[in-house]
């Protein structure tokens, strides 16, 4: 089984690469969409911002998205075609993920063996929280490994990170 240390590095990783493949990149890069149905970059890290949100609630720490963000990037939210008074701009996204990183940090700290043990309610079913925090590692890291294709779109044709 993971570790929670090792579930922290993961999350940290993750936003390490994040943050490499954003450099260099304009809010308006991040908006440049594929030829296929998937999201551009923009709605991406919104959306990886959106699920660590939800692992800061379950670890007890304060989040830094308002309501009406989270809803703009939740699952099954509708794509970002182009810009408008909803969408984050890139710079804010990676403020929001960088502090996100620290607090994760901060509550995976305090967590017990015994507190990753406990059932919690997922939908209908319960799940250990331990479970539950490396489903959302797994959603992260997923979500992370588009953002290499999602800098080639944005035309930077540059080494892959």
């Amino acid at each position: 089984m993971i570790t929670i240390d090792q579930l922290a590095e993961g999350f940290a990783l993750n936003f390490r690469l994040m943050k490499m493949q954003c450099e260099g990149l304009s809010h308006a890069d991040s908006l440049v969409q594929t030829p296929y149905n998937i999201n551009c970059m923009n709605w991406v890290l919104g959306h990886i911002a959106v699920s660590r949100d939800r692992v800061l609630r379950l670890v007890g720490e304060e989040h830094l998205l308002t309501e009406a963000e989270f809803d703009r990037y939740k699952t099954e939210s509708n794509p970002i075609v182009g810009d408008g008074e909803d969408v984050i701009k890139l710079d804010r996204l990676l403020e929001v993920l960088s502090p996100d990183q620290e607090r994760i940090n901060a509550g995976f700290s305090r967590l017990t063996d015994e507190q990753l043990a406990e059932l919690i309610q997922v939908g209908e079913r319960q799940v250990p929280l331990g479970v539950r925090l490396h489903g959302f590692y797994f959603h992260d890291t997923y979500h992370t490994g588009q953002t290499d294709l999602l800098r080639q779109i944005a035309s930077t044709d540059d080494k892959i990170v």
